[in-house]
This record gives C-alpha cells, structure tokens and sequence, in this order.
C-alpha cells in the first residue's frame, strides 16, 4: 500500500522542523554538519545562514569531532538518512560524546519521520521542498525570503 500523504501537511510538518532548525543555527557557537558541499548547496538555498561544517573535506571524522569541539558549542548533526549517513552521525557522537559539545542527532530523526523514506540525501531537501511546496499551492521562494527578510530584521 502506497502512503499518499497530504501534500500540504507534509509541507507544513517540515516547514516547521525547518524554521526550528533556522532559529537554532543562529545561536552563537551553533554548527549544522553534513557531508558534502551539496548539502551545504541545499541548506542555503533554503535560508540556512548558521555556519555549516562539511564532514568530507579531506579530514578524517576524528578531526573532524576535535575541529568541533574546540569551535562549536552545538553541533547539529544532519547528516543523510541512508546507511553512510547513519554510520558517520554515529561515529561523529561517539568521537563528541555528551555534554557542552555533544552531538545533536534530533533534527536528524525528526527530519526522517517527517519525510518517511522520500528522500535519502540531504543534498536534495531543496528540490523536494521546493516540489512539496508547489504541490501544496505554496510558493517556497516566497517563504525563504520571508524567513530571510525576518532574520535581517532580527539582527536590526
């Protein structure tokens, strides 16, 4: 049996998730980590302007955790929801561990609720946002701008 959820709740459940993560990357000492420069491509594109930590940039992931540590005071975890995605968000917590510096794989989780199986890579979150938003009469354009415009107004 297919799951043909309701375009519009699909977008309004992620929509949510994602200005949630927004607001939190604005946060002093807040790094998002993914794996690569696409996903990176795809996190702006959406209205993400926190720093952003590309995993594969020819550092292992033990250099990658002690960069963090000595930078971050949060970092956000969003790597793919495939098998690879989920091993290196595993390896990063383990190399941060808990406390002041810990791994933060939540919004990770509630993304893969949110999008139940239709997307792996998070190098594709803006077309499938931008496609779901259509779908549900919306414009994504429009609500990125928004939450850019309502960003700069914060920093006034």
């Amino acid at each position: 049996m297919v799951d043909e959820r309701d375009p519009s709740a699909l977008f309004e459940d992620f929509w949510e998730l994602w200005l949630r993560l927004v607001s939190d990357a604005q946060h002093a000492g807040t790094v998002v980590v993914v794996e690569g420069e696409r996903d990176r491509r795809s996190l702006r594109r959406l209205g993400l302007r926190g720093e952003i930590l590309l995993v594969h940039r020819g550092r292992t992931i033990s250099e990658t955790a002690h960069q963090l540590a000595e930078t971050s005071r949060h970092a956000i975890l969003l790597t793919d929801w495939d098998t690879e995605g989920g091993h290196l968000a595993q390896r990063l917590k383990e190399f941060l561990g808990v406390g002041r510096n810990g791994a933060d794989l939540e919004y990770r989780r509630r993304f893969a609720r949110v999008l139940k199986g239709e997307l792996v890579h998070v190098e594709g979150l803006y077309g499938w946002a931008r496609r779901t938003a259509e779908a549900s009469g919306r414009s994504l354009a429009l609500l990125v701008e928004a939450v850019e415009s309502s960003e700069d107004a914060a920093k006034e």
